[in-house]
C-alpha cells in the first residue's frame, strides 16, 4: 500500500515530458493500472487456495511448468523483493527530505540507518514486527484518504509548490509515451505477490485469511491510486526537484500545517516498514528454495525466535548495496522495480492455466479464462516494461536474472552430486570389508601435550598408528626418534624432510605418494583458545597443516581440540 507514494510520481515523471497535455493522461493511465491490479488480485486469490504452503509464482511454476521456468520465477522474485526494500526506504527518505530539505545531503546515511533498524526489528521475529507495523499502517491509510477527501472538496490548492515551466507538447503524446508511463506506474503493483509467498505466516484459517488480505490490499491500493491521480489532474501538479508528488498533493489539500507533517511522517514510517513485505516474503521463499536444493541449506534454518536469520541478513546486505549504488535516489531504483515481478506474474498465471486444465474442477472454465487473460496482460506488460526501461537500468535486471538462474542450477547440481556420492547402492554390502585396516597418521613436531592427545585418539582408531615428523634440512632427529620410540613403542615413526618449505605441503606430498589407494585418517590435535582474547592471536601451525591436508589430499582429517586451563593463561597470575 505504501507504493502510492512513488507509483503516481513515476507516472507523472514520464507524462511531464509532454508538458501539461501529457499530465492530463495521468488518470487514464492510473485506471489501466487499477484494472490490471484487480485482475492480479483475483488471480492470486486462486494461487493462495491452490498453494497454501506458500511460494507464489515459484511454487506454481515448479509444479506445472519446467524446472528452469520455476527457477526464473524464483530469480525474478528474489530481485523484486530486494528492490522493494531499497525503493521503499529511498521513497521514505524522499518524503522526509521533502518536509525537511536541510536533510537532503544526508540521504544515503539516513537510508542506511533506517535499513539497519528494519533488519534488526525483523531479526526479532515476524510476529513482533507485524504488531509494530499495525499502528503506522492505520495512520498512513487515514492520512492518505484525508488528503484525497480534502483535496476533492477544494476548488483550488491550499498551497502551490513552484514547478519548472512546462512546455505543452514538448514531446508528442503517443502510444510509446503512454506505455512508458504505464510501465513506470506498475511499480505500485509489486506487493501483490507477497501475500501468496507468505501464506504460512498468516493466522488460521491461513488460506481464507490470506485471500481476504489480498482483496483488502487490492481495494485499498486501487482506491488510493485513482484518488491521488484525480487530485494530480485537478491541481495540475508537475514534478518538482527535491519534492515528491505526494508532498505536493498534501500541501495542496491540507496546507503546510500540522496535517502536512502528519502525512509526511506517516509516509516516512510506513515506507520504512513497507520493507517488511520483503522481510516476510523473501526468507520464506528462500526456505522453499533451500528445501528444493537450489539455494544453500543454511537459508532454511530458523533461529530460536522463529526467524530465517541468514535470509534476513542476506536481504539487508543486498538492499544496502543498492541504496549505496543509487545514492539513495528513489527515481533511480523505481524503473528497475516492476520488471522482475511481471515475469513472476506471467509464469504464475501460465502455471495456473495448466493447473485448471489438469484438474477441471467446478468453475474451471471461467478460472482458466481469468488466468489466461491475466497471463497475456502481464506478459505484454513485462515486455513493454523491459523495452521502455532498458536504457534506464533494465539491462541490469536482464543480466541478473539468467545469472541467478544459472547459479541456482549449479547449486542444485552440486547437491545432486553430493547425494549420489553419499548414497549406498543396494548391491553393495553395508558391512565393513574383512581385514580392512585404514592408515591412521599423526603429524607431530615433538613430545608435547598436543602430540600426546593426538596419539591417544589415534590408538583408539588403530593398534599401530603412524607418527610423521617433518624435519628441516640438516636437522638432527636421532634424539627425538629415541625419545619417541621409548614413549610409544607400538607406533611407527616416519621422519621426512621439508621439501616444499611448508610442513603442510610436505606432508600432503608424502601422503599422496605413499598412501595413494588406502583409506587414510590424519589425527591432529589443535589448541582450543581458552579466552576470547586468544582467538585474535596468530593461528597455530596445526591448523595450517589440517587445511593443507584437506585441500591437497583425500585424507580424512580428525582434529582433536586441546584446551589450556584459563587459570594459567597469564604468567603474572601463575607467579
Amino acid at each position: 500500500m505504501a507504493s502510492v507514494s512513488y507509483g503516481p510520481e513515476a507516472i507523472v515523471l514520464v507524462l511531464a515530458l509532454a508538458g501539461g497535455a501529457g499530465l492530463g493522461f495521468t488518470l487514464p493511465v492510473t485506471i489501466a493500472i487499477a484494472i490490471l491490479l484487480a485482475i492480479l488480485v483475483a488471480s492470486y486469490r486462486q494461487v493462495i487456495a491452490a498453494f497454501p504452503e506458500g511460494g507464489g509464482a515459484y511454487a506454481v511454476a515448479r509444479k506445472h511448468l519446467s524446472k528452469r521456468a520455476s527457477l526464473t520465477a524464483a530469480a525474478s522474485l528474489i530481485i523484486d523483493y530486494t528492490l522493494n526494500v531499497a525503493v521503499s526506504i529511498a521513497a521514505g527518505v524522499a518524503a522526509l527530505t521533502s518536509a525537511f530539505p536541510a536533510l537532503l545531503p544526508y540521504t544515503v546515511w539516513i537510508a542506511l540507518v533506517i535499513l539497519g533498524g528494519i533488519t534488526a526489528l525483523n531479526l526479532r521475529g515476524i510476529a513482533e514486527s507485524a504488531r509494530a507495523f499495525m499502528l503506522p499502517t492505520a495512520i498512513f491509510l487515514v492520512s492518505i484518504f484525508t488528503v484525497i477527501i480534502a483535496g476533492l472538496f477544494r476548488d483550488k490548492p491550499a498551497v502551490t509548490v513552484s514547478a519548472p515551466f512546462l512546455v505543452d507538447n514538448a514531446h508528442t503524446i503517443g502510444v510509446l509515451l503512454l506505455l512508458k508511463a504505464f510501465s513506470s506506474g506498475c511499480a505500485a503493483l509489486t506487493g501483490v505477490e507477497a501475500i501468496a509467498n507468505a501464506v504460512p505466516s498468516f493466522k488460521k484459517p491461513r488460506v481464507r485469511t490470506a485471500q481476504r488480505a489480498e482483496v483488502a490490499l487490492g481495494v485499498l491500493l486501487g482506491t488510493m491510486l485513482i484518488g491521488l491521480a484525480v487530485l494530480i489532474e485537478k491541481f495540475a501538479l508537475a514534478p518538482v526537484p527535491g519534492t515528491t508528488v505526494l508532498s505536493q498533493l498534501t500541501s495542496a489539500a491540507l496546507g503546510n500545517g500540522v496535517g502536512y507533517y502528519v502525512v509526511q511522517f506517516s509516509t516516512v514510517v510506513l515506507l520504512a516498514l513497507a520493507a517488511n513485505t520483503s522481510y516476510g516474503g523473501l526468507p520464506n521463499l528462500m526456505r522453499i528454495l533451500a528445501d528444493d536444493n537450489v539455494l544453500p541449506h543454511r537459508l532454511s534454518r530458523k533461529s530460536s525466535r522463529d526467524v530465517f536469520t541468514y535470509g534476513v541478513l542476506a536481504l539487508g546486505v543486498a538492499a544496502a548495496l543498492l541504496l549505496i549504488g543509487s545514492a539513495g535516489q528513489m527515481n533511480t531504483l523505481v524503473p528497475l522495480f516492476a520488471i522482475g515481478v511481471f515475469i513472476g506474474f506471467t509464469l504464475a498465471q501460465f502455471g495456473m492455466v495448466k493447473h485448471w486444465l489438469t484438474l477441471r474442477t467446478r468453475g474451471w472454465r471461467w478460472r482458466l479464462a481469468l488466468n489466461g487473460f491475466g497471463a497475456a496482460l502481464t506478459a505484454i506488460a513485462a515486455v513493454v516494461t523491459t523495452a521502455m526501461k532498458f536504457t534506464e537500468g533494465a539491462w541490469l535486471i536482464a543480466l541478473a536474472l539468467p545469472v541467478l538462474v544459472l547459479g541456482m542450477e549449479r547449486i542444485r547440481g552440486a547437491y545432486q552430486h553430493i547425494g549420489e556420492r553419499l548414497t549406498v547402492s543396494a548391491d553393495k554390502s553395508a558391512s565393513p570389508t574383512i581385514g580392512y585396516k585404514p592408515a591412521v597418521l599423526v603429524p607431530v613436531s615433538g613430545l608435547t601435550t598436543l602430540s600426546s592427545r593426538a596419539m591417544d585418539a589415534a590408538y583408539a582408531m588403530s593398534s599401530q598408528p603412524i607418527a610423521i615428523r617433518v624435519c628441516m634440512e640438516h636437522e638432527s632427529t636421532a634424539e627425538f626418534a629415541r625419545r619417541w620410540n621409548a614413549k610409544y613403542p607400538n607406533s611407527r615413526l616416519i621422519i621426512i624432510e621439508d621439501t616444499e618449505n611448508s610442513v603442510g605441503l610436505s606432508l600432503s606430498r608424502y601422503i599422496r605418494a605413499h598412501f595413494p589407494h588406502r583409506e587414510t585418517f590424519a589425527v591432529i590435535a589443535t589448541l582450543d583458545p581458552a579466552t576470547p582474547w586468544h582467538r585474535f592471536l596468530p593461528r597455530q601451525r596445526t591448523d595450517e597443516v589440517a587445511d593443507a591436508l584437506r585441500k591437497h589430499t583425500d585424507a580424512v582429517v580428525c582434529q582433536v581440540p586441546v584446551r589450556i586451563d584459563p587459570a594459567f593463561r597469564d604468567p603474572a597470575l601463575r607467579a
